[in-house]
């Protein structure tokens, strides 16, 4: 299941990492989680902290659904057809996720950072799903469409004349809840991540979850090729990917609600049913997180975030609305 990669140590602030280790991770019947997030799941994968997995995710959709809407039986991978057929226990959500990963040293209290090293189209298509927000705008008919991907270009074709970028992220990337909430749906978004649905979580972003249960259970799926703030109709540009993430353990670092960041910018999160709630947790977040950076008092870390920073609804349509604070580096001296 895993090989020796080169020797690589990481200088991280909670100190030098044992020599890393590859795994690969396909998603079979017998390495996914279909539609939870539970500290009582069976990890099908133990790694090390520092270690790189190669993981495999499908389309949140069943092979029936995607045949009517015009894929042709041939273009519906046979892991799908596999799992959907073959994996029994399922729910609350509907999400294949492919995991959980066991992260050895990892416990309660403690951050899991996830390296998204790479993330690569696994299929030629995608599929936009209407519903959302404002449901009375679709055709009740016609709900499901089928958008062909150019890997090679990356771009979508959507419309004659209308070509949509593409920056694929994986739209759920969790650990397990804590565990005196059992089983959750993959649906809501929450303190253990999940079903985040954040466009900037692409290739070269790093997550930051806060852990609940030992091992901390990682699992990621819900590929999306692009799709826009909001994701006001219930889906995005959905398709399978494989990524390439690195799993570090942090014990010097204690957070309440995930945390990302990229080349450019902190991410602060909230997630709410309300999206008023969920609005204050992200901006209530990145103030704490200023203030503690820059040693400043919370006033004027919120004052900042008012002139320089942007708030950012991430998703209205997964149960928990999703609210996000992109944070400048450059106004805070890297």
């Amino acid at each position: 299941m895993k090989s020796a990669l080169a020797i690589l140590l990481l200088g991280v602030p909670c100190g030098r990492l044992a020599a890393q280790h590859f795994h690969r991770l396909p998603a079979t019947p017998r390495t996914v989680a279909y539609g939870y997030y539970s500290a009582a799941a069976t990890p099908v994968l133990r790694i090390a902290s520092g270690d790189t997995v190669e993981v495999e995710t499908l389309i949140t959709n069943r092979p029936d659904r995607l045949e009517a809407a015009g894929v042709a039986p041939a273009d519906v991978q046979q892991s799908l057809r596999d799992i959907v057929t073959q994996v029994t226990d399922k729910g609350p959500g509907g999400h294949i996720l492919t995991g959980p990963v066991y992260v050895a040293g990892a416990d309660s209290g403690d951050v899991l950072e996830v390296r998204i090293l790479q993330v690569d189209l696994a299929i030629p298509y995608g599929y936009n799903g209407c519903s959302g927000f404002l449901p009375a705008n679709c055709d009740s008919t016609h709900r499901t469409r089928i958008i062909p991907l150019d890997r090679h270009r990356m771009v979508a074709q959507f419309a004659p004349g209308v070509e949509i970028p593409l920056h694929p992220f994986f739209g759920s990337m969790g650990v397990a809840p804590p565990p005196d909430s059992g089983r959750i749906s993959s649906n809501p978004p929450g303190i253990h991540a999940g079903n985040m649905d954040n466009k900037e979580l692409v290739t070269g972003t790093t997550l930051f979850i806060p852990v609940h249960t030992a091992g901390a259970l990682f699992e990621v799926g819900d590929g999306h090729a692009a799709q826009g703030d909001g994701e006001v109709d219930q889906t995005a540009i959905e398709t399978s990917l494989t990524g390439r993430l690195q799993f570090i353990v942090r014990k010097d670092m204690h957070l309440t609600w995930p945390r990302a960041e990229t080349s450019t910018h902190f991410i602060a999160m909230g997630m709410d049913k309300d999206l008023t709630r969920a609005t204050q947790i992200a901006v209530q977040n990145s103030i704490d997180f200023i203030a503690v950076r820059r040693n400043w008092s919370k006033m004027e870390a919120y004052r900042l975030v008012s002139v320089a920073c942007d708030v950012r609804v991430t998703e209205l349509v997964d149960g928990n609305v999703g609210v996000h604070v992109m944070i400048p580096k450059s106004i805070l001296g890297r």
